[in-house]
This record gives structure tokens, C-alpha cells and sequence, in this order.
């Protein structure tokens, strides 16, 4: 497993289309989307390299570390793409650097580590006391925050849909959890296990929030990402574990897709199969296992929850992490059993749902290849190339086509990279990908063109086709 990204691919979908038809505020928003999916590129070969976990030690000089075994740095990259940038403060620095997200990401930092010391006896998020880097100020106008395998990256946002990521606890507290789940159950990022691997980093997340803010399960407001909105935007958070579906109804993101319901299930083969829409489903399970154990939701089902954590494997669909939840419960087994059967994921008799997202024609395979017009720099007509693109932390999705048999002025370059691209070529270099880990919260694209389907993720895309996604996408701002 390597990155993740806190902003999901269909949000930021949205804002693209918004931005081309009025609502957006800023002219300038389409630009950030498109820079901040370009950064998200650059990662690509790093990642490449680093597909074995070597996350128990940090590519710097040692570090004194304290007595507690909790060791952490934050750096800043200036606005540039230089990761891990310049170190700014880490665990032997306790005075405020008076730069926000520098501050904020050592508050986080440090609060996720004694949580996972305190409550679930962790020492950092290998439970071998590993160094935690993380860098802010990532990019311009960047509207993400992720793992990326070795560390945590923080955006500054747009400062028009979103605030900086540092800005809410929860949020760096969910992209350490990827990390945790990355070394315990190591989730598939896709389907079911992945909007798992997504709803436990919103578990670590919110019993975060709630121990910061000396809250218990009953006093919570349950939302994730509160204050990540500017606001221009009409949404209370990103996430509500408690009434999924309710975070947001806006004119540019669109109304929040999270169901609380297997009967609500969404079927889609983007974002890696609707981990940032589908975990609605086990958040609600927690929150209403954490409201009717009462108390801190930490130390109750949070407790629960992690221990469940430490017995699954990779593929783990909903029903089974369910039965690992009631089986870890103890006296709490039956408000844990009725918790997840109360939003249809275990049935009344104990029996489990079936489990549609980890079917193999759930997602949708791609349609059967037809004869494409062979694209060329000929002139000659090629129809109709669709791109969509979902992921991220937000997991919006977005969508958009260029005719290239028109008149548009990008007409020309867009038939070159679809020449070089090769569609029908990375269909047969799919079946691979399919089978590599998928990085949480990255994004995923989907290229359509003369009778071809593809799906790509961010680590297998090239150049050529980035650009062929830029073009593409940045249609909408036309």
C-alpha cells in the first residue's frame, strides 16, 4: 500500500464542472484542481520504488528520541514539490514555530501517537516506535493530504473550496491511520476492503477529535473534515459518520453520495469501487456500536474496532470485519452484532449480506474492444475521448469528453497523446494493475475512446496520458 490522498477523486470532479458553469467563485479553481492532480503525478515513480514497507526508518539522519518511544518530524516543502522538504520542529521542539500548519501538523502528529500509546498500547503506527514525517505546505493551491507509504503530505488548499488540511485534527489522525491499517490489516484499497481501509482511518480520525476535545461518544458531532470548507461552500464537514449522506448539498461539490444502508450500496467502478461513498456504511456501524457502548469512543468501540483490526486480512469484505468486531466485543458483543445489522450488513438471524462490491462484475468490466478508428495525425475522424477521474481524499469524481472531431483548439494536441497513449495497448497492461495494491486516496482514471475502455491508476499513468486527462477534464472550463 503506499499513498493516500484525504480529498476523494468524485469531489474533486465536481468542482472542475462547477468551476466551467458559474458557481465557482474563483476563476482560478479549475486551475487548482488540474495543478493539484499534476502534483499528485509526480509521485508516481517515487511510490514506484518504495512498494515494500521500509517505513520503520526515515531516509535522514537519527534523531534524538524521547523516553515515550514517540518520534516524529515536520517538515515544510515551501510551496514546491520537494518532498520531505525543510525540517522545521520535531518531538524535542515543544515551542510553536508560529507557522499554522506547521504547528497544527505537530499537534496532530504527536496527539495520534499518544492515542495509539494510551488506548491501543501502539507505539507509533508499526508498533515499533517508528519516526513520523510529515510535510506541509505541499504545492500551490494543493487540495489534498495523504500517506504515501512513508509519510504524511499536507496541502495548503485553494483557499476557495478548501482550507489548508491541517486545519481539522481528524484529518491527520485518518492519514496516520492508512498507515496503521498498512502495517495490521493491510486492506486492498478497493470494493469493500478499501471503503473498510477508508472507514477505519475516519475511526482513528473521529477518536481523535473527540479526545482532543474531551468529548464522549453522546457529546460528539461525528463530522470528519469539519472546517476543510471554506465558506463558500454549503456543507457542515466532508464526512458525517452519524447520518451519512448529510455533509454536504452543494452547487459545486453536489450532494454528499455516502449511503447508511446496504440496501443504498453504490455499485461503481470509480474510485477504486466508492471507498470514500461506501465506508459510510461501517462508519455508521461505529457510530452507533461507540453511542450505545457509551462513554469515550476511543476507549469502547474504538478499542473494538482496533483489536478487530489486528485479526483481518487484506480482502476482508464488510460482513467479515463485522463478525471480527463481535468477536473482539466481549461484554459488548450484542450492541456491536446490532450495530452492523442495523445498517443491513449483518441480518437478523447472524447471517451476513452478500457482499456486492467484491464481485468481479460489480465494478463493471470494461466493454469488449470494438475496432477503433485508429487515431493519427492524419486529420481523419476519431470520435469522442471521455476521461473520468476519481479519488482523493474527497473522493470526488469527474468527468468530462472532447469531441476530436471538432473545432476546439486543443482538438490537435489531444489526437497526438491519444496516438502515443495507446489505448487498446494499456488494456492488456490492466489486467497487471489489477493485481498491485492501490494507494489510498489517490486518484484513478478512466480513459474511453473508439470502442476502448481503460482503467489506470496514478502509479501506471504517464505522462502522455496526464496530460491527455488534463486536456480532457479542462474541457469543462470551456
Amino acid at each position: 500500500m503506499s499513498r493516500s490522498g484525504f480529498v476523494p477523486p468524485y469531489l474533486l470532479r465536481h468542482v472542475a464542472e462547477a468551476a466551467s458553469s458559474g458557481p465557482a467563485p474563483e476563476p482560478g479553481l479549475r486551475e487548482a484542481c488540474r495543478h493539484t492532480l499534476d502534483l499528485d503525478a509526480g509521485f508516481r515513480d517515487e511510490r514506484s520504488a518504495h512498494r515494500l514497507r521500509t517505513q520503520a526508518a526515515e531516509p535522514e539522519q537519527p534523531r534524538p528520541v524521547e523516553t515515550t518511544g514517540l518520534a516524529w518530524t515536520i517538515h515544510t516543502a515551501g510551496n514546491t514539490q520537494t518532498l520531505p522538504g525543510e525540517p522545521v520542529r520535531d518531538e524535542t521542539d515543544g515551542s510553536p514555530s508560529g507557522d499554522l500548519p506547521v504547528d497544527e501538523a505537530w499537534d496532530g502528529v504527536r496527539d495520534t501517537l499518544d492515542m495509539l500509546r494510551d488506548a491501543f498500547g501502539r507505539t507509533s503506527y508499526d508498533d515499533a516506535g517508528a519516526r513520523v514525517s510529515a510535510t506541509v505546505h505541499y504545492g500551490q493551491n494543493y487540495q489534498n493530504a495523504f500517506w504515501d507509504g512513508r509519510q504524511l503530505v499536507f496541502g495548503d488548499g485553494d483557499g476557495q473550496i478548501f482550507n489548508r488540511f491541517t486545519i481539522a485534527v481528524d484529518i491527520l489522525a485518518h492519514e496516520l491511520g492508512h498507515a496503521v491499517t498498512e502495517h495490521t490489516a493491510g486492506l486492498v484499497y478497493r470494493n469493500q476492503p478499501g471503503a473498510l481501509n477508508e472507514s477505519m482511518s475516519d475511526v482513528f480520525g473521529t477518536c481523535l477529535k473527540q479526545r482532543v476535545l474531551g468529548q464522549d461518544a453522546a457529546e460528539a458531532d461525528w463530522l470528519i473534515g469539519e472546517g476543510l470548507f471554506t465558506d463558500h461552500v454549503r456543507g457542515d464537514a466532508l464526512r458525517s459518520m452519524s447520518e451519512p449522506g448529510t455533509a454536504y448539498d452543494d452547487p459545486i461539490l453536489g450532494k454528499d453520495p455516502q449511503p447508511a444502508h446496504m440496501d443504498d450500496f453504490v455499485v461503481t467502478r470509480d474510485d477504486n469501487g466508492g471507498v470514500h461513498i461506501n465506508s459510510g456504511i461501517p462508519n455508521r456501524a461505529f457510530y452507533l456500536a461507540a453511542t450505545e457502548i457509551g462513554g469515550s469512543s476511543t476507549e469502547g468501540a474504538g478499542r473494538i474496532w482496533y483489536d478487530a483490526l489486528l485479526t483481518v486480512g487484506p480482502t476482508t469484505d464488510f460482513a467479515g470485519f463485522a463478525a471480527a468486531t463481535v468477536a473482539v466485543a466481549g461484554e459488548h458483543a450484542d450492541v456491536v452484532r446490532e450495530a452492523w445489522a442495523s445498517v443491513g450488513v449483518i441480518a437478523e438471524d447472524d447471517g451476513a449480506q452478500e457482499a456486492p462490491s467484491d464481485r468481479t462484475d460489480d465494478q463493471g468490466e470494461p466493454d469488449a474492444p470494438g475496432t477503433p478508428a485508429p487515431p493519427s495525425d492524419t486529420g481523419e475522424p476519431i470520435g469522442v475521448v471521455e476521461v473520468r477521474r476519481s479519488g482523493g481524499f474527497a473522493g470526488i469524481t469527474m468527468t468530462s469528453s472532447l469531441d476530436l472531431d471538432g473545432d476546439d483548439p486543443r482538438v490537435g494536441e489531444a489526437r497526438t497523446l491519444v496516438h502515443r497513449v495507446d489505448i487498446s495497448l494499456l488494456e492488456h497492461e490492466a489486467a497487471a494493475w489489477s493485481e498491485e495494491p492501490r494507494r489510498p486516496d489517490a486518484f484513478t482514471y478512466v480513459i474511453v475512446c473508439g470502442g476502448h475502455e481503460v482503467e489506470v491508476p496514478e502509479d501506471y499513468a504517464t505522462p502522455d496520458l496526464l496530460r491527455l486527462a488534463e486536456l480532457i477534464l479542462a474541457s469543462r472550463d470551456r
